[in-house]
């Protein structure tokens, strides 16, 4: 039945969207705000609008619409004709917003502050390693001067020089973490994804080999160049590749496959793909993958994900998850074509 206009008056007058219904459910009145409110939701009938808003039945319920607006709904009983009840809506979207804003605030100021630190223990770490690292280098090319002057075992002589090979490979990770946490603008110009691609393989082949695992690739042939900074795209890969051997270390070595794809994509980016047969991340979890300070491994910081992240967007990239089919799971990037570019 239509509102009487002093209590329609009365409605209007109150800051909270707000409606009265009658006891058999049919609203009597609403004001102006709730009608402009709740605009697109069946509200004639009172068991029409908590169908559409399941956790409407109780008082002080909290309630999302369908928009994304939250809202407190109060239901209250009104002496008059027809055991009346008077729901008021009480719009909380500024305030979750705000609460929401402040915790992605504290979260990115603790995940400044560990990325802080952690840059700091890699610097001091990769310098204090780099030392000893040369001498063992040096050491080692003496003795095979020695062992070769001396015409010494054959035997001995490929001893050394596989230790100093695994020294000079030490070394040049030990280079790459000074280069990466250096403080530095990014030099983007024309890079091939392939030979970076076979770059990080070579830096896990030992860990891969560890594991019992061979790492496949499949690499499409004649594609762009891509706009990049070479050693930022390296250390993505780098950690989605090693994050795929942590994810199968647990796996029966049978069960194990990593797989390393290239391609060009629809939006003529170039896109890859490191593949797994790990676990997998549960559905729950899946939504969380690039947050920072979100992590499924004991051990975790929860920011490789979230710094790989930033740095393929910063290339006007994208860094994506997919379950694989079997089982594992899909961590890709793309990157956009040189040409053009530079």
């Amino acid at each position: 039945m239509p509102a009487s206009a002093p209590l329609r008056q009365v409605l209007d007058a109150l800051p909270y969207a707000t409606a009265v219904y009658a006891g058999s459910g049919a609203l009597q009145a609403a004001n102006a705000r709730f009608e402009t409110e709740f605009a697109g939701l069946p509200f004639a009938r009172r068991e029409q609008l908590q169908a559409a808003l399941p956790a409407a039945g109780e008082a002080g319920d909290e309630v999302r619409l369908p928009d994304g607006r939250w809202y407190r709904l109060h239901w209250a009983g009104a002496n008059g004709g027809g055991a009346q009840a008077v729901l008021t809506a009480v719009d909380l979207s500024e305030r979750i917003a705000a609460v929401e804003s402040r915790t992605h605030q504290q979260e990115q100021l603790l995940f400044t502050s560990r990325m802080m630190s952690v840059g700091e223990m890699a610097a001091t770490i990769a310098h204090e390693l780099n030392q000893p690292l040369a001498a063992i280098v040096n050491y080692l090319n003496g003795s095979l001067r020695l062992v070769d002057a001396a015409g010494g075992p054959a035997q001995v002589q490929r001893a050394l020089a596989a230790a100093r090979a695994q020294a000079e490979h030490a070394s040049a990770v030990i280079a790459r973490v000074r280069e990466f946490v250096r403080a530095r603008e990014p030099r983007r110009d024309a890079q091939d994804i392939e030979a970076i691609v076979r770059s990080v393989v070579e830096l896990l082949r030992l860990e891969a080999e560890r594991l019992s695992l061979r790492i496949e690739l499949a690499l499409a042939p004649g594609l762009p160049a891509v706009y990049a900074d070479k050693v930022m795209v390296e250390q993505v890969l780098l950690n989605l590749v090693r994050n795929a051997l942590d994810a199968m270390r647990e796996v029966p070595s049978s069960e194990r496959g990593l797989r390393i794809e290239t391609r060009r994509t629809l939006d003529d980016e170039v896109e890859v793909r490191v593949l797994d047969r790990g676990p997998g991340i549960d559905p729950e979890q899946q939504a969380q993958v690039f947050s920072p300070l979100f992590t499924t491994k004991s051990d975790g910081l929860g920011i490789g994900l979230a710094i790989c992240r930033s740095i393929i967007e910063y290339h006007e990239g994208r860094l994506f998850f997919e379950a694989r089919d079997g089982g594992g799971c899909v961590f890709g990037f793309t990157l956009p074509p040189a040409q053009g570019r530079e």
